[in-house]
């Protein structure tokens, strides 16, 4: 039974057979395709970086506001965007308990008529 041989099936081309794929004879690549000659999608990095992203950092607990308040539009219109959507966390840097009551204010004052729903209709 072992010695058996399985007739070509329909897909495969009659006495041609691909070599078998094994990962030790394949040169090591960065990636499905290898390394970009140009360095990355911007093109060649000299001299290193070109800007430093410094580590988003939680506005109210650096000022150590605790409670954000309904009524301080001014601190709430900072993290609206202009559409009227409220901003992200991965964008503002703020944490998440913050962050949610962050979002359950700006709904309040939306409520109340201090914040817009909506932005400008374009």
């Amino acid at each position: 039974m072992a010695e058996e041989t399985k007739a070509p099936t329909a897909g495969s081309s009659g006495g041609e057979s691909r070599p078998e794929r094994s990962g030790g004879d394949r040169p090591e690549r960065s990636g499905p395709r290898g390394p970009r000659p140009g360095g990355g999608p911007g093109g060649p990095r000299e001299g290193g970086r070109k800007f430093f992203r410094r580590k988003k950092v939680c506005k109210f607990c650096v000022e150590k506001i605790e409670a954000v308040n309904y009524k301080d539009v001014r601190l709430l219109a900072q993290f609206v965007a202009e559409s009227g959507k409220i901003t992200p966390r991965r964008l503002t840097g703020v944490c998440t308990p913050h962050q949610r009551r962050l979002s359950r204010a700006i709904k309040q004052a939306r409520n109340i008529a201090l914040l817009p729903f909506a932005g400008r209709a374009q």
